[in-house]
């Protein structure tokens, strides 16, 4: 924020700075130095070994005062004009010059919490998810260090929590997104977001131990070609060291996933993940009838989202993915 002319320039933040017309100057000064006054006392006189302090001695204290005060309004004001330059740089996705003003906003003002959390966002812009190079590995470390700042500021910040969660998803670090997304559940509890993502990233670690142990041991492929879906049932001795990996990630991904629904009903990407997960309970299931029961979940979820999505009436909680610039 910054002000133009006679005119106060407001910001979405709320904060305001109220412009001086130049002929209002001195009598804004007199304000300041009367107030500087008032709180060293110098409306009183001071007693020091018995002599009286002249106020005059005082003076050149009281001017310093003044020029600080000076010099940081003026750095802030010269943050917000970075702030806004680097915001403009950034919605035309010029990244670079964005990062630039708005490492010059943090520098001039490092209570600027917009500054950081856009700078963070601007370096979580930069990174690839899928690439593996180690160049995109550390424009994402870079983004994650950003936001951890945003967080020392402002521990409960949900953008900061919610895209250092995203970014560890996307670099496949699942225990490190669970993390931080438990940390928005006890921020946001009546969001279904967080909720959604506990479940998808159960399903994700899930999915490869089923995968592969099926692979390892050639029960990847069905005995009938007309149904390809259905593989054989996993032997009790595989099956059960299966269970006690997927075990409790199953049952926090059913639970998580039901949750998500029960905040947005119509949140048909987390019924295709309950749909798989109820899939992967199947794989670890003891006996046929509550396998064949879990099987019959999962294909109901899969109908309730195509329901949905017919009617045009879906509101998915991935949707409400961390958004693409802070609010400032």
């Amino acid at each position: 924020m910054f002000a133009v002319g006679d005119r106060d320039v407001n910001f979405d933040d709320g904060t305001a700075v109220l412009t001086i017309p130049k002929d209002a100057a001195v009598g804004k000064m007199g304000l300041i130095t009367k107030a500087i006054r008032k709180t060293l006392g110098f409306s009183q006189a001071s007693v020091e070994g018995g002599m009286l302090m002249k106020r005059y001695k005082l003076a050149p204290l009281c001017g310093a005062l003044l020029l600080a005060i000076a010099a940081c309004g003026c750095a802030r004001l010269k943050a917000r004009d970075h702030l806004n330059k680097g915001v403009q740089d950034y919605r035309n996705a010029q990244f670079q010059p964005a990062i630039m003003h708005f490492k010059e906003a943090v520098r001039l003002d490092p209570t600027l919490l917009n500054a950081r959390l856009y700078l963070a966002t601007a370096y979580a812009q930069q990174y690839v998810p899928g690439n593996d190079s180690e160049d995109n590995k550390q424009i994402a470390q870079q983004a994650i260090d950003a936001f951890q700042d945003v967080l020392k500021m402002d521990p409960n910040n949900v953008t900061a929590i919610a895209s250092i969660a995203q970014i560890y998803y996307s670099m496949k670090k699942f225990d490190e997104a669970k993390e931080y997304n438990g940390r928005r559940i006890k921020l946001e509890p009546n969001n279904p977001e967080p909720y959604y993502w506990i479940g998808v990233l159960d399903w994700a670690v899930c999915f490869p131990r089923a995968q592969i142990l099926r692979k390892d041991n050639h029960l990847d492929t069905a005995k009938d070609a007309a149904h390809p879906n259905d593989l054989p049932v996993i032997p009790e001795k595989l099956r059960k060291g299966l269970a006690e990996q997927n075990g409790p990630l199953v049952d926090e991904g059913v639970k998580d996933l039901q949750k998500a629904i029960e905040l947005k009903p119509n949140d048909t990407d987390s019924m295709v993940y309950l749909n798989l997960m109820y899939r992967q309970k199947a794989e670890i299931d003891e006996d046929n009838d509550t396998r064949t029961a879990d099987l019959k979940e999962a294909e109901n979820w899969v109908d309730k989202a195509l329901e949905v999505r017919k009617k045009g009436t879906a509101s998915n909680a991935s949707e409400a993915a961390p958004a693409s610039s802070p609010a400032q």
